[in-house]
C-alpha cells in the first residue's frame, strides 16, 4: 500500500515537515511494508516558507523586524530567482506573543519583511497570510512601508480609533514595479459577522465589546483608505480581505492578488501528481474544526485527494467537526490524538502521541500488517 502523508503544522507543538514524520514513523509500527511519501503542507500560515523551502530550489535570508508586540524577532525570506516568500506569521504570529492582545498587536514587522525583500532585488513578493496575533487591518505593514495616517498606524486597531485620513502613496510608491501576490489561509472578508474579527477574533484576545468595538474601528480604516460609498469599500468584502486580521485588505490597497495559499502550495509540491500515484492520503492539523473549510489546508489536501479519486483521512490534535460536515468536505474519518492520550499528553508530548494514533490508525487502513 501507498501512503501519501500530508500534513499542515499543528499549531504551538509541530511543524509540518516534524508531523509528517511522526505520523510515519508511527503509522510504519504497524504496516511496514506500506510505502510512505511525506509532503508537508501550509496554507500560507505557519511553516508556509518552511515547506516551500523543502520543495523549491532557493535561498534563505534571516533579517530581524519588529514583532506583534514590538520585541525583535527573527524572519527568514525565502527567494527564488526574482520572487520572494515571506510568511507573515514569522513577523506577528499568534505563536510569538504569551498572552494575545489584538487590540495592540501589529503588522508592522510584516512590511519591514517585505521591504528587506525588495531591496534584495525581488520583483514578485508572494506573502503568506494566517497564523496572527494581529488584527489592525494591516495598517503597521503599510506605515513599516511608509504611509502615514492622522492616527498612529502601528500600534494595533487601538491606535487607528477615531482615523479620518491616510496617505497610502509612500507604500505604493515604495512596492512600484513589484507584483504582490496574497497567498491566504482562508477566504473571510475584512468586516461583519463572518469577517476577521468576528471569526478569529476570541483566539487573539478580544473580548466580545472588543470584538464590536474593533470591527468599528476597521470601518472607519476603510473609510480612510478606499472611501465610503459601497464601490470604494468593495476591497473590504473581497475574500481573502480578512486575512491574517485584515492584512489582505492592505496587501489588496497596494494591488496584491488573492490566491489560495494551500492551491500555491499544492502546486509547488506537485500534490496533485502525488496524490494518483498512491493509495490514500492522510492530512492533519492541530485543531480540525468547521474553520477548516475556509482555504485550509486540510479542505485543499483532500480536494487533491477526491480529484484523484484517493480516500482522504485526518490525524489532528482534536476533532470537532461531524461525520456530515467531515464527508462534505472530502473526508472519510478523522482521528483525534486528545481522545486517543487525552489533551495533557498530546500537547506536552505531540510527536510521540501523534505517532501513536498514526500507529492505531494504520490498523483500520492498511490491509495487512506483513510480517
Amino acid at each position: 500500500m501507498r501512503v501519501l502523508i500530508a500534513p499542515d503544522a499543528f499549531a504551538g507543538t509541530l511543524s509540518a515537515p516534524e508531523a509528517a514524520r511522526a505520523i510515519a514513523e508511527g503509522w510504519q509500527r504497524y504496516a511496514v511494508d506500506d510505502v510512505v511519501t511525506l509532503a508537508p503542507m501550509a496554507d500560507g500560515g505557519p511553516g508556509f516558507v518552511d515547506v516551500l523551502n523543502t520543495a523549491l530550489d532557493g535561498e534563505l535570508d534571516s533579517v530581524v523586524v519588529r514583532g506583534p508586540l514590538s520585541d525583535d524577532v527573527p524572519v527568514t525570506v525565502l527567494h527564488v530567482g526574482d520572487t520572494a516568500y515571506v510568511e507573515s506569521a514569522q513577523a506577528c504570529g499568534l505563536h510569538l506573543v504569551d498572552s494575545p492582545d489584538a487590540l495592540r498587536s501589529s503588522t508592522y514587522g510584516v512590511g519591514q519583511a517585505i521591504a528587506a525583500a525588495v531591496d534584495r532585488g525581488a520583483r514578485k513578493v508572494v506573502i503568506g497570510l494566517g497564523g496572527s496575533a494581529t488584527n489592525d487591518g494591516g495598517a503597521g505593514m503599510l506605515a513599516a512601508l511608509g504611509a502615514t495616517a492622522d492616527k498612529q498606524l502601528d500600534a494595533g486597531p487601538e491606535g487607528l480609533d477615531g482615523i479620518a485620513a491616510a496617505d497610502l502613496g509612500p507604500a505604493r510608491a515604495r512596492l512600484d514595479g513589484v507584483e504582490v501576490v496574497i497567498a491566504a489561509d482562508v477566504d473571510v472578508s475584512l468586516l461583519g459577522m463572518f469577517g476577521a474579527t468576528k471569526t478569529f477574533g476570541p483566539q487573539k484576545g478580544l473580548s466580545e465589546p472588543d470584538i464590536i468595538r474593533v470591527d468599528g474601528i476597521l470601518d472607519q480604516w476603510v473609510v480612510a483608505t478606499c472611501g465610503s460609498t459601497p464601490a470604494e469599500r468593495r476591497p473590504a468584502d473581497a475574500k481573502g480581505a480578512g486575512a491574517a486580521g485584515g492584512l489582505g485588505f492592505a496587501l489588496m490597497l497596494l494591488g496584491g492578488n488573492v490566491v489560495s495559499g494551500i492551491d500555491l502550495v499544492t502546486d509547488a509540491v506537485g500534490l496533485t501528481e502525488l496524490a494518483k500515484t498512491h493509495d490514500l492520503v492522510v492530512t492533519g492539523e492541530g485543531t480540525y474544526d468547521f474553520s477548516s473549510r475556509s482555504g485550509k489546508a486540510v479542505y485543499g489536501v483532500a480536494t487533491v485527494a477526491a480529484a484523484a479519486a484517493r480516500p482522504c483521512i485526518v490525524l489532528a490534535g482534536q476533532v470537532s467537526v461531524a461525520s456530515r460536515e467531515m464527508r462534505a468536505m472530502g473526508v472519510e474519518s478523522a482521528y483525534a490524538v486528545a481522545d486517543l492520550v487525552g489533551v495533557e499528553a498530546a500537547m506536552g508530548v505531540p510527536s510521540d502521541s501523534l505517532a501513536t494514533l498514526a500507529e492505531r490508525v494504520a490498523r483500520t487502513w492498511s490491509p495487512r500488517r506483513q510480517d
